[in-house]
Order: C-alpha cells, then sequence, then structure tokens
C-alpha cells in the first residue's frame, strides 16, 4: 500500500514531468482535453442562461449564470480531487506522479503559446495579411485594421498574458491545492474567456450573465498575475534592464483588468517597448516600437520563467507540507 506521506514528493516530481509532457508532446488530442470538456459544458450553460439580444439590468441572468458556474466548478474539483486521491493512495509513487503529471498537463499550454505567438511573427515576415490572421487564432479582438507594429504588440501582449493565465497560474494552484487548484483555476480561466466580456459574443448577451465568471477569475488571477510579473522583473534585473516597481505598478493599473496589465507592463518595461490595444491602453508609452527581435526576445524570457517554475513550484509544495498548521 502507497505511502500517503510521500504525497508532497510525488506532487512536487509531478510538476517538472507535466511541463516535460508538454514539451515534448504538446496538447492531447480535443477528444480527451479537459479544458474542451470544460469549454463544451460552458457552451451547454451559456446558451441556457444568456439571453440572445440586449437588455437591461438583469438579476436572473447573473444569479442563474453563477449557479451553473458554481455546479460545474464543483464537479471539475471534485473529479480531479477524486483522481489525485486515488492515485496518492493506490499506486506506486512513481507511478503515481506520472499519472498526476498527465493529468496536469492539459491544464498548462506552454509549448502551444509560444508556438502560437511565434508563428505570428514568422506569418508577418510573408505579409501583413498573413499575420493578421495568424493574430485572429491568439485574441479576441477585431486585427483587420493593425497594422505590422500593432500586430506584433498584440503577440507580445498575448504572450505575457497567458504566461499568467496557462502556466504560471494553474502551477500556482497546484502548488497549494493540488490538481483539483489547477483544474479549478482552468476551468475559471476557460469561464472567463466564454463568458466574461461584457457586451454580445457568439449571439449572447453577456453584459450580466458573465459578471459571476469574470470576477471569478480576477479573484483567482490575482496573486498569481503579480508573481508573473515579479519573475519578469526579476529577469530584466539580471539584464540591467530593471524598471523601478513603482513604475511597473503604476503601467499596470493601465489597462481596465486589474490582471493582466502586470505581466504585459513587466514585458514592455523590460523589452523596452511600447504595447498598446488602440483606443484602450497603452504600456510604456515612452517605448519604441516592437521589433521583429522583441518577438523572439519575449519568448525567450518568459520561456526563462517557466524554467524558473521547474524548480520554484516543487519548492513551495514541499515547504507548504512542512507548515505547523498542516
Amino acid at each position: 500500500m502507497p505511502d500517503p506521506s510521500h504525497a508532497p514528493w510525488v506532487l512536487a516530481a509531478a510538476v517538472p514531468l507535466a511541463l516535460l509532457i508538454d514539451r515534448l508532446c504538446g496538447e492531447p488530442p480535443a477528444a480527451l482535453h479537459p479544458v474542451v470538456w470544460m469549454g463544451r459544458a460552458l457552451q451547454w450553460g451559456g446558451d441556457r442562461v444568456a439571453p440572445s439580444e440586449p437588455t437591461g439590468r438583469d438579476f436572473k441572468a447573473f444569479w442563474l449564470a453563477a449557479l451553473i458556474w458554481c455546479g460545474l466548478a464543483a464537479l471539475v474539483s471534485i473529479a480531479a480531487a477524486g483522481a489525485q486521491w486515488w492515485l496518492l493512495h493506490h499506486a506506486p509513487a512513481w507511478a503515481a506522479a506520472g499519472l498526476i503529471a498527465l493529468l496536469l498537463k492539459p491544464l498548462l499550454a506552454w509549448r502551444m503559446l509560444r508556438g502560437e505567438v511565434l508563428a505570428v511573427e514568422a506569418a508577418l515576415a510573408e505579409s501583413l495579411d498573413a499575420g493578421r490572421a495568424r493574430l485572429a487564432r491568439l485574441v479576441s479582438r477585431d486585427v483587420s485594421g493593425l497594422d505590422a507594429v500593432q500586430v506584433r504588440e498584440s503577440a507580445i501582449e498575448s504572450l505575457a498574458e497567458n504566461l499568467n493565465d496557462s502556466v504560471v497560474a494553474p502551477l500556482f494552484w497546484f502548488a497549494l491545492l493540488g490538481l483539483p487548484g489547477a483544474a479549478l483555476y482552468r476551468f475559471a480561466n476557460t469561464a472567463d474567456a466564454m463568458w466574461g466580456y461584457p457586451g454580445m459574443r457568439g449571439g449572447r448577451w453577456w453584459q450580466w450573465a458573465g459578471k459571476w465568471a469574470a470576477r471569478a477569475d480576477d479573484v483567482l488571477s490575482w496573486l498569481p498575475a503579480r508573481l508573473t510579473a515579479l519573475l519578469l522583473w526579476c529577469l530584466a534585473s539580471r539584464r540591467g534592464a530593471r524598471p523601478a516597481w513603482q513604475r511597473l505598478r503604476a503601467e499596470a493599473r493601465r489597462t481596465p483588468s486589474p490582471n493582466s496589465g502586470w505581466p504585459m507592463a513587466a514585458m514592455a518595461l523590460a523589452l523596452g517597448v511600447r504595447l498598446a490595444k488602440p483606443q484602450v491602453y497603452t504600456l510604456n508609452a515612452e517605448g519604441r516600437a516592437a521589433g521583429p527581435t522583441d518577438t523572439y526576445q519575449a519568448a525567450h524570457w518568459a520561456s526563462k520563467v517557466v524554467a524558473a517554475l521547474i524548480l520554484l513550484t516543487p519548492v513551495a509544495i514541499l515547504m507548504i507540507a512542512i507548515l505547523p498548521w498542516r
């Protein structure tokens, strides 16, 4: 019978294994991808609670959407907790680590994110239209009016923001709560992407139906987003490009989101470039226009953050395990 006291070591070992699987294999097929399952469940729920045309203040849609969100979040968390418990109590430590890594991997998406961002730069080298088309796979905004620099800025912004959403935040919650924490975060982030943008989207009105999902993601992303910015800030300091922390905080507050501005501002200041969403915000307005090498430098620094997490996350898991109240 496996020794449950080995659980912290098993969970710690699962982190580098999951990132290794990500590097070697990338994303699993859609039919086997738990995030795809989450998306389908959210689509089913959203079609039943979000109105098909604009409405005024709609508390019914808000509370129904919140109820469905909580129900689906509970199912995701319970399934992840059950799988982790069974593996820790019934499988040998080496097998449990490998299988938990296989379950954790779909909740991370570093290889795909890096590849998509660099593909935007490669497409820009062919033509502006190709760059726009490739960027449209990454972002939800209208890309038809963007020039080449704006396409590149958007790709770098997406890299910085999703470095948190797709890597740092899932690992942060995995360190705190194990597989259920990572699964719950990924569910909340997926729900925010599908429900959290106010206004019309996908033929549905999300002004009120999406408020709970948006706020839940804000809460769960609050600390990880700042941790992502801190890691990027530390990397910049090693290269003599460290901005003042007060400047980083001021730039981060320029975005409407309470969280996404932090990693984006850290990346903009570290690279010395301007990053902007037309008519919404401009980060590091005094910076130069982003060039092709900046996309590759941004990917390089983000890779360093991921590499740091291979060490930091297991250490955090083991330290949390020895806290006095555990």
